[in-house]
């Protein structure tokens, strides 16, 4: 029996507002892409943590690390995000 955490990540750009839920793995998927790309820092995503992970103080707190990793890449790329980037804060279904 594996448990894993989804985050609920709240994304603002402009004026539109939404949420996206992912799970760690996706994120680090994301960064890997994107550091690959070479278009971010390696270092910018914040570690994964294995003792304790489901923890709720654990788990608020990387939802807030990743909520700047999010906002960061939005200001990193505030006019075309990448299309992974995209495609992970679902941009298709709510930016036209």
């Amino acid at each position: 029996f594996f448990s894993f955490q989804v985050y609920i990540i709240q994304v603002s750009v402009g004026n539109h507002q939404w949420t996206v839920k992912h799970r760690y793995s996706d994120f680090h998927d994301l960064h890997e892409k994107l550091v690959s790309e070479k278009k971010i820092d390696k270092n910018l995503l914040p570690p994964k943590k294995i003792i304790g992970k489901n923890s709720k103080s654990l788990v608020e707190k990387r939802q807030k690390e990743l909520e700047v990793y999010l906002q960061t890449l939005l200001l990193k790329f505030p006019v075309t995000a990448p299309k992974v980037l995209s495609h992970f804060l679902h941009f298709h279904l709510y930016v036209s």
